[in-house]
């Protein structure tokens, strides 16, 4: 597939010069603003599928009438959380 150009970012001097403070020893500032579009594609990607979960979840409780109690899901949450603990303990 053929490669496309990102539009030109215009930024304040001090944003570039921390950005380039910060750079990895052979790593590009092209290297990394590519790498920072491609992490927050992912992370938007992940919120809309959380919501898109979380409204699919709420209708569906909504045409069924059944509803987990919020006390009911955190005693599940905390189960989980001790066997996790304990299991790591165990190493």
């Amino acid at each position: 597939m053929k490669t496309a150009t990102m539009p030109a970012l215009r930024v304040q001097p001090e944003l570039r010069e921390a950005a380039e403070e910060i750079l990895r020893p052979g790593e590009t500032l092209s290297a990394f603003v590519e790498d920072s579009l491609r992490r927050n594609v992912a992370l938007r990607r992940n919120q809309q599928e959380f919501i898109a979960r979380g409204l699919a979840s709420l209708n569906a409780a909504q045409e069924s009438g059944e509803y987990v109690s919020a006390k009911k899901v955190l005693n599940q949450l905390s189960a989980k959380l001790e066997k996790a603990r304990n299991k790591k303990s165990a190493k």
